[in-house]
């Protein structure tokens, strides 16, 4: 047996490798062949409106789903930990939201449609930005306003997009109509594709909501409405700012669910429940998500004037998504505590690489101000703060 070992080392170890990456390597890959390979767990029911099934109350996670989405939601925490420390030194500038606090939102409804499906929500967007492709790297580059950005360091915080990611939007409430069109437009095509408008709280009472509501239940159109409920729209309670906080119910003949938003398994099979429901022809239908968010409304927000420091930690302590889906899987023989730690070192060293990136990769230069109004358009004239000032814009 030892023989063995020490071949296997030999082979693995191989001439690159550093001392002792070989014995790490075969003591894994025993170790590893110990864990089961998925484990079915309970998760909460949702309440509904105006459907007669509902979503499953119980949900299969494999090891390899189990440590992608444990591993993705670690990104965007540390991704938006990191957004604290370059704002608070100067680096990051302008208005920031960040979503730590609400990961299990964006993994568990990505990990539950395809990357052909479209997605639009409000202005608390890194963790959609990352879950829809969009690298950590080109994230921080675009919050510091860097030419290595996604949307080249002139979208900020609230302006980032991808291939089927339509932002980042900054006026409240104003993305849904436009999910509504996105969704129109799979409909029209003939495509099996459906759209994720997502708003919070403290957009749910904007009359532009209830219209689009009103045009998507008389088409029919493959969307599937989404409440961030976070719990405080800004620095108001929803109890303060709604005569009723059943947001799920909204849509009145629109259907509706209520998931618990901190659990990504819950969320996962409500959203596959909702795609379902859109793909096989039956119009819109609405999901509240409750979920809540860590930080202040935004980075001039310290979060604790309307609520208690508290029960921030009291959410924290007993309903942490990231905490919830790592006790399942230490409980359940999916993976080990050495092996998560593994994967927070990993994730440490990338946001940091990240970072570096972020603070030294150069602004955009002045001429590039016109650039990227219009796409495929000829090169035209800009006119700039006066009128002897002229930029041109480049596709």
């Amino acid at each position: 047996m030892q023989n063995m070992l020490s071949l296997l080392s030999r082979v693995l170890r191989g001439p690159a490798q550093k001392p002792g990456t070989a014995a790490r390597v075969i003591v894994a890959s025993r170790s590893y062949a110990d864990f089961a390979s998925e484990a079915t767990f309970d998760i909460r029911k949702c309440d509904v409106h105006k459907l007669e099934e509902a979503p499953p109350t119980t949900a299969v996670l494999t090891r390899e789903e189990g440590l992608q989405y444990y591993r993705t939601m670690q990104i965007i925490r540390r991704m938006e930990l990191k957004s604290d420390q370059l704002y608070k030194q100067k680096i990051i500038r302008g208005f920031c939201h960040l979503y730590d606090g609400q990961e299990a939102c964006c993994v568990g409804l990505e990990s539950a449609i395809n990357p052909t499906d479209h997605l639009i929500t409000a202005y608390r967007a890194h963790g959609y930005t990352y879950t829809r492709g969009v690298s950590v790297k080109e994230i921080l580059a675009e919050l510091t306003g860097r030419r290595g950005g996604c949307a080249k360091g002139k979208g900020g915080s609230m302006h980032m997009y991808a291939k089927n990611f339509y932002g980042g939007n900054g006026i409240v409430g104003a993305q849904v109509p436009l999910g509504a069109g996105i969704a129109l437009a799979c409909k029209y095509f003939g495509k099996d594709e459906i759209c994720l408008s997502l708003y919070g709280d403290g957009a749910a009472n904007q009359g532009q909501i209830f219209e689009t509501y009103n045009m998507a239940a008389l088409w029919k159109l493959p969307c599937i409405f989404i409440c961030e409920n976070n719990r405080y729209g800004m620095g108001t309670s929803v109890e303060r700012a709604a005569a009723s906080t059943d947001y799920f119910k909204r849509g009145d003949y629109i259907p509706g669910l209520r998931v618990d938003g901190m659990d990504v398994l819950c969320v996962r099979e409500a959203t596959k429940f909702a795609a379902n429901h859109c793909r096989s022809g039956k119009g819109p239908i609405l999901m509240e998500l409750q979920t809540y968010r860590y930080h202040g409304h935004s980075m001039s927000d310290p979060g604790v004037s309307y609520r208690t420091r508290d029960e921030i930690q009291e959410v924290r302590s007993k309903s942490d998504p990231i905490t919830l889906l790592k006790d399942r899987m230490l409980n359940n023989n999916l993976s080990n505590v050495e092996e998560l730690k593994e994967i927070d070192v990993e994730v440490r060293k990338e946001i940091e690489e990240a970072a570096q990136f972020a603070t030294t990769d150069p602004e955009p230069p002045l001429e590039e101000l016109g650039y990227h109004i219009y796409h495929n358009e000829p090169t035209f004239e800009v006119r700039g703060a006066n009128p002897w000032i002229k930029y041109k814009s480049v596709s």
